[in-house]
């Protein structure tokens, strides 16, 4: 349930995932179709990021997953673009994310990883980041453009709910197309190289949690996503990476 902006008709909060995630029950067509956008979405990730015959997937499926969601849910409120009940719990929960994604990283992941292949290939540009406000500033502008609102509407807002209307929209098929998901982040983000796939599918699985555990609340996602890259190249721009 949500409340409108100039905070009138204010509903009681949501009893489950059930109501966050609007929907009549899906007929066997609808769920067919659901799966076919995520074979579909599946395939535009792998053929650009690991076959290299596509554009970037990222606008791709941006414009499928708005064009999608009006045409058969009705509002791009359906990805969970809807005003939150609270901001104050939204930002919380995005910065409770990003505290997880961070430390997993640094103790888990990147130790693990390190036994199997060489670090993670950093992004084209990085290195030019440390000291230099005007680049930083460049980057910072892509993070919460690109990355943060258009990969979180492309893998999380659309990707992620067709995964789950494949499913049924049940709570277990919801879980499921979180990791199905930042499986396909984890490619989303291949030229990293194999460490770089682990660290981004764990990323990406953190994301697509809070995405289930808040109920639907892209804007979760967003914030999280953004404030993840933040601490990155921030750290980066201070020389604390080589």
């Amino acid at each position: 349930m949500t409340v409108p902006p100039n905070g009138e008709g204010a509903a009681a909060p949501a009893a489950g995932i059930h109501d966050r995630f609007p929907g009549t029950p899906l007929t066997p067509s609808q769920r067919g179709i659901s799966l076919a956008e995520l074979a579909v979405g599946g395939a535009i990730v792998i053929a650009h990021n690991v076959y290299h015959v596509l554009p970037n997937e990222v606008p791709i499926l941006f414009v499928l997953g708005l064009v999608s969601t009006r045409l058969r849910d009705g509002s791009w409120t359906a990805m969970g673009l809807r005003w939150p009940l609270s901001w104050r719990r939204t930002v919380l929960i995005a910065l409770a994310a990003t505290a997880l994604r961070i430390l997993l990283g640094a103790f888990v992941v990147d130790p693990i990883t390190a036994h199997f292949w060489p670090p993670a290939v950093a992004a084209s540009g990085t290195s030019e980041i440390r000291g230099h406000w005007m680049v930083m500033l460049r980057w910072l502008l892509i993070i919460w453009t690109f990355a943060a609102f258009g990969e979180e509407i492309s893998y999380r807002g659309y990707l992620l709910r067709r995964a789950a209307d494949a499913g049924g929209r049940s709570k277990a098929a919801y879980w499921v197309g979180a990791v199905v998901v930042a499986v396909l982040f984890g490619f989303g983000h291949y030229y990293k190289g194999p460490s770089g796939m682990v660290d981004s599918g764990m990323a990406g699985l953190i994301l697509g949690a809070a995405y289930v555990w808040s109920e639907g609340n892209l804007w979760v996602c967003i914030l999280a996503h953004g404030f993840m890259d933040t601490f990155y190249f921030g750290a980066a721009f201070l020389g604390w990476f080589s």
